[in-house]
């Protein structure tokens, strides 16, 4: 291991052990960014709590996480656990220590250092044990410093951040970083294929990020992304089988136009990523080009009745030199499109239901999609979820300290893997993948 994976490892070590002391005896701080703004979670959160943000929970992420008078200690803890289920059991167990349906999994458990660290300068750290490997690694990392200015007589916000996952930085709801389903099973099946911008670098990569949001409504971000050295992901607790290895810098580039009506407020987007992807066993590399068009819509009223619209289209054009040289594809030029479109709808910040929708296009290749009796990656269907969020208003129990959302999610597949019937020539159906998931979610 090199020296720099050997003090990477060390730094993670102590950062776990510190906060699990800080956590101990500090618990009245948290969440930290409740306790740091002296809001409740309903202030920035639609529904009390998970990641959909209102306007000032937005203006809040691009000021840096560093607004607020209150001193406190940046840090809070979260705990997911699932029950899933199949309408079918699974051909083999999804992982270890787990049967091939109807599994409970004490997902995870992440600890974060989230909130001021100095004027100006706020993270958004996490760090996460997983239930179903076993293990913790390092989870999401945005550290911002913003400034407030002006320029031509308007507001202007300017800032930098250090991340590691293309569309964390973003403050919308429909980039993949932050969109619904926005807790799900590690336990059910996945749709086989989908963008590298939908969490193919996903703590893989880290990024510098340069963006700004001018009168409150044109917002820019470019940035460019590398991946660490293969010891540092390991030392973090990224799995060797799952590094994925960029040529070169990455781009990042992002527009939106947004309008804050107090009572309303929508956004429209355009995002853009390119990337060199090496594979083992050949010098050539496969490139994804990556171009997705999104949009926003949030009816808040007087709060008592929140109404949300998310939307995005991703196509993704892929030049797969270096997979059509190991054997991996069939065809060097392919294309790859996914939709999302879901809406919620909550009331009282407690009781929410969203719907949404999902699909997946992709080139026919046999080789490529090899597990597919169509030879193609092709999948659609739509997710229910309810739930109930009875902690984390202002009158709640040990408000500010403490949020609960109970849910029941559905997910419906009308076709997977090119095919609704047979899909994989033995035989399964693209509804046995139906899943019903019931949650827990809490922070602290």
């Amino acid at each position: 291991m090199s020296l720099s994976a050997v003090r990477a490892s060390t730094l993670l070590r102590g950062l776990l052990a510190g906060l699990g002391l800080l956590l101990a005896g500090q618990a009245q701080a948290l969440p930290a960014y409740a306790r740091q703004t002296g809001q409740d979670c309903g202030a920035c959160h639609v529904g009390a709590f998970g990641p959909q943000l209102t306007p000032y929970g937005q203006r809040f992420k691009l000021g840096g996480y560093s607004d607020g008078d209150a001193r406190t200690v940046p840090l809070s803890a979260m705990f997911v656990g699932t029950f899933t289920h199949t309408q079918q059991n699974l051909d083999e167990a999804p992982a270890r220590h787990y049967d091939s349906n109807d599994n409970f999994a004490a997902q995870e458990a992440s600890v974060f250092l989230a909130g001021r660290l100095a004027d100006h300068l706020g993270s958004f750290t996490q760090v996460t044990y997983s239930g179903i490997d076993r293990k913790w690694a390092w989870d999401n990392l945005d550290i911002r410093y913003a400034r407030d200015l002006t320029a031509y007589g308007k507001d202007l916000t300017v800032g930098v951040s250090l991340n590691n996952n293309p569309g964390i930085t973003d403050p919308w709801n429909t980039l993949p970083a932050w969109g619904f389903p926005y807790v799900g099973s590690e336990l059910a099946p996945e749709a086989p294929a989908a963008p590298l911008l939908a969490g193919g670098l996903e703590t893989q990569v880290l990024g510098l990020n340069a963006y700004a949001l001018l009168d409150q409504r044109w917002y820019a971000e470019l940035g460019a992304y590398r991946s660490p050295g293969h010891s540092l992901l390991d030392s973090l607790g990224v799995p060797k089988d799952d590094l994925v290895r960029t040529a070169g810098l990455t781009p990042y580039l992002r527009l939106a136009y947004t309008r804050d009506l107090h009572r309303q407020n929508y956004s429209v987007g355009l995002v853009g990523m390119s990337s060199d992807i090496s594979q083992p066993g050949t010098s050539a590399h496969d490139r994804y080009d990556d171009i997705g068009i999104d949009g926003s819509y949030q009816f808040l009223g007087t709060r008592r009745d929140i109404f949300t619209v998310n939307g995005l289209a991703v196509r993704e054009k892929q030049t797969l030199s270096a997979s059509l040289d190991t054997g991996d594809a069939g065809k060097k030029s392919q294309n790859l499109t996914s939709y999302s479109l879901n809406a919620s709808y909550y009331r009282d910040q407690t009781y929410g239901a969203t719907l949404g929708y999902f699909a997946t296009d992709g080139s026919r290749d046999t080789t490529l999609y090899g597990d597919s009796a169509a030879g193609r990656p092709n999948t659609r269907g739509e997710i229910l979820q309810l739930d109930y969020t009875p902690l984390g208003k202002e009158n709640s129990w040990l408000a500010p300290n403490l949020n609960l959302r109970l849910g029941l999610q559905y997910t419906l597949y009308n076709r997977y893997d090119g095919k609704s019937s047979n899909y994989d020539g033995a035989g399964r159906s693209a509804s046995d993948n139906n899943t019903l998931m019931a949650f827990l979610w809490m922070s602290f």
